[in-house]
Order: C-alpha cells, then sequence, then structure tokens
C-alpha cells in the first residue's frame, strides 16, 4: 500500500509540474491583452467632431468633401466654346479635398494649424491645389489663408463665374479683437494674386500680361463686426504696380471696398441679404476678381503711366425654400475706365442656383450663369453675352 501510495504521489507531482510549463509556454506564445484603454476622447471647446490626440492636448478635427462637377462652357454669343473644335464645351470634374484643424491652448492663447488641400481630375487634366495651409497664434496669422480684403464671397457655386471677390493669399497678418463682435486686422499680402494686365510699349514677350516680379506685398487692412444681426466691414488695399517694361514708371495702385450681409429670418429660417461696393485705381482685382481678360490695372503711354479706375457693386439672396431645399439668386455691375477708351469696358452678371440637401453635408445642385460685356468701340471688340451651367454632387464630412 506504501508503495503503490508512493507512486501515486510522484505521478500527481509530476503532472502538476507537466500543467504549470504548459501554461507558461501557451502564456508565452499567446500574451494577455492588456486592460482596453479609451484612446479617442471627444473634444468639445471647439465645436463638433474634435477629438484629442492620444498623448498630447491638441484637439484634431479631420475631414473631407468629394465634388463632382458637370459643366457646360460657354454657349453664348459666338465665337464661343461651342463653335471652336479646339475648346471644350462641356467638362466632367472629380475633386476630392482633405481638411485637417487642429487646436491647442496655451499660455500665450489659442495656437490654430488649418490645411485644405485638393486633388482634381477634370477632362484628363490632373492638379493638386493647396487651399489653405495657414497658423494662427496670439492674433498672428500666418501661411495661405483667405485675403483680408474679402467679405462677402457669393452664393454661387464658384465653378465658373463670380461676382464678388473670393481669393486665397500669402498673407503675414494682425487681428485684434475688441470685443462685442468688433475686430481689426492689418495684413501684408503677395501682390501677384491681385494682379491685372499693365499694357506698356516695350512689354517683354516673356511677360505677356505686362507685371514684373513682386517686389512689395500688398498691405490689406479691414474693420469688422459680426452681432447677431449680421456682418458688416470695411476693407482698403494698397497694390505695388510694377512693370515688365523698365522704361515704364511704377505706380501705387489703392482699393477701398464696403459690405454688408444681415439675417432676414422674415423671408425664411436661415436666410440671407448681402450687398457689397467697392471702388479702385491701379488695383482692379480687388473689389472684384471675376473681370473680363481684358481688365487693367494701368497704362503706360507716351511714358505717363495712368491706373484704371473701376467700380464695382453686387450683391445676392440665400433663401431656404424648405429643410431640404435652397435657393441662391447674386448678381454684380462693374466699370472699369483705362486711360484710353480703347481699354474701357463694363459688364454684368447674374447667377441663380438650386441645392438640395436631403442629408446633413450632401449637396445636389444646378446653377445657371450669365455674363455680358461691353467694350468701347475704339477697342475694336464685339460685345458678347456669355452663359454657363453646372451640376453638382458634394458630400462634405
Amino acid at each position: 500500500m506504501r508503495f503503490r501510495y508512493g507512486v501515486v504521489c510522484v505521478i500527481s507531482a509530476a503532472l502538476t509540474s507537466l500543467q504549470s510549463e504548459v501554461r507558461s509556454a501557451l502564456a508565452a506564445d499567446f500574451p494577455v491583452a492588456p486592460e482596453p484603454v479609451d484612446y479617442v476622447r471627444i473634444c468639445n471647446a471647439y465645436g463638433l467632431r474634435f477629438h484629442y490626440v492620444p498623448g498630447i492636448q491638441t484637439c484634431l478635427r479631420v475631414g473631407g468633401r468629394a465634388r463632382l462637377d458637370y459643366e457646360f462652357n460657354d454657349f453664348g454669343s459666338s465665337p464661343n466654346e461651342w463653335d471652336d473644335n479646339e475648346d471644350d464645351a462641356t467638362a466632367f470634374l472629380a475633386r476630392a479635398y482633405v481638411y485637417l484643424d487642429s487646436r491647442t491652448q496655451t499660455e500665450f492663447g489659442l495656437l490654430r494649424t488649418y490645411t485644405s488641400v485638393y486633388f482634381t481630375h477634370e477632362s484628363g487634366a490632373e492638379s493638386t491645389t493647396v487651399e489653405y495651409a495657414y497658423v494662427e497664434f496670439g492674433g498672428f496669422t500666418f501661411g495661405r489663408a483667405q485675403s483680408f480684403y474679402d467679405f462677402w464671397i457669393g452664393y454661387n457655386f464658384g465653378a465658373q463665374l463670380d461676382d464678388a471677390s473670393d481669393a486665397q493669399n500669402e498673407v503675414l497678418a494682425y487681428t485684434a479683437d475688441f470685443g462685442n463682435g468688433l475686430s481689426a486686422s492689418v495684413s501684408l499680402e503677395g501682390s501677384v494674386t491681385r494682379q491685372s494686365m499693365l499694357v506698356a510699349p516695350a512689354t517683354p514677350a516673356s511677360s505677356p500680361n505686362g507685371n514684373a516680379g513682386m517686389k512689395w506685398p500688398d498691405l490689406v487692412a479691414n474693420l469688422r463686426i459680426k452681432q447677431g444681426w449680421g456682418t458688416a466691414q470695411i476693407m482698403g488695399a494698397l497694390h505695388h504696380v510694377r512693370f515688365a517694361d523698365s522704361a515704364a514708371e511704377g505706380a501705387l495702385g489703392w482699393a477701398l471696398g464696403g459690405g454688408l450681409e444681415v439675417n432676414v429670418p422674415a423671408f425664411g429660417k436661415g436666410d440671407t441679404i448681402a450687398l457689397q461696393a467697392g471702388y479702385a485705381e491701379g488695383a482692379s482685382g480687388y473689389p472684384f476678381d471675376d473681370w473680363d481678360s481684358f481688365i487693367t490695372d494701368a497704362i503706360n503711354s507716351g511714358g505717363v503711366t495712368r491706373t484704371t479706375r473701376s467700380w464695382n457693386l453686387s450683391g445676392g439672396w440665400s433663401h431656404n425654400l424648405t429643410e431640404m431645399l435652397q435657393a441662391n439668386l447674386e448678381g454684380g455691375y462693374h466699370i472699369a475706365d483705362a486711360s484710353t477708351d480703347a481699354r474701357d469696358l463694363s459688364q454684368w452678371g447674374i447667377t441663380g442656383n438650386l441645392v438640395w440637401s436631403p442629408i446633413s453635408g450632401l449637396d445636389v445642385g444646378t446653377e445657371l450663369q450669365y455674363r455680358r460685356v461691353n467694350y468701347k468701340a475704339a477697342s475694336g471688340m464685339t460685345d458678347k453675352n456669355e452663359l454657363y451651367a453646372t451640376f453638382r454632387v458634394q458630400r462634405t464630412f
């Protein structure tokens, strides 16, 4: 009995040791999963869809957009895109956007970076565009941002024609916030973005628009108020007119403008009406940036440089027909008075669109645009009517 009892004890001890070794081997092959950690935390400080970046106190919002446009290019007065075999009468456009918005509270105030890049494929041609890339810190803005001259940028799709001013530019700006919705900004901005044609006797063939390279940035300033009733702004700019023709004397161009956008809930929930006016001498691209290509900033003739004067008026109404259906109407009238009648012109345009938004972030719409351009007889140009149409499907998230 004692012998058998001893054998049983030995066998039991061996089995226990074997089980321990097996468990150790299994533990080595299949490590125990760590306790779950909540790595993604919602950041409510800056609005919806911000999350904390793991490991740091920075809130990040990642977004994007897919835009599909089907365009009917100018089918107005002849010659147009429909009667020239070398032109594209229609165009298909696919565009993909990527948005990154990060914000960090520091002892010096809010530090923000914003980037928007889009990739375009249009009728066989591909391109990549940096729309925005800027840093905001302590009231300063560094990088590529919306021009601080711009106020109302229109209610249209921005696909083919504009009636206002909407330009992204490289800026070095400072904004002072006075409270109660009142602020003022001053900005140095690249002059190339806003320049129009310069005409001089000896413009080099390598510079068909007559502009030399940028020597001085433009100086832009605005005063803005934003409150419950809407937003208003007055703005101004100084623009360096510099000829590629070294014999042509340069000039200092300038522009002044003002705009008002008011909420009109009596017309419909979320409705707004906008009105904007501007005047420029030698800075035609500021109050309005979608002139006919005949527009000038200045003309040097007989050794004398004379800047082009321009008057601009535009406005629009954004109306919500239902919670899912929006209608927009806008238009503008623009006059350019150059130093010679041969370069004078006037133009006006009107745009209407209808946008259906059945789901938040999804827009399906169609737009029709008309533009009339009138030239002085001395130009030898024929007045023209232009018509454009766009159908768009767009998803933003």
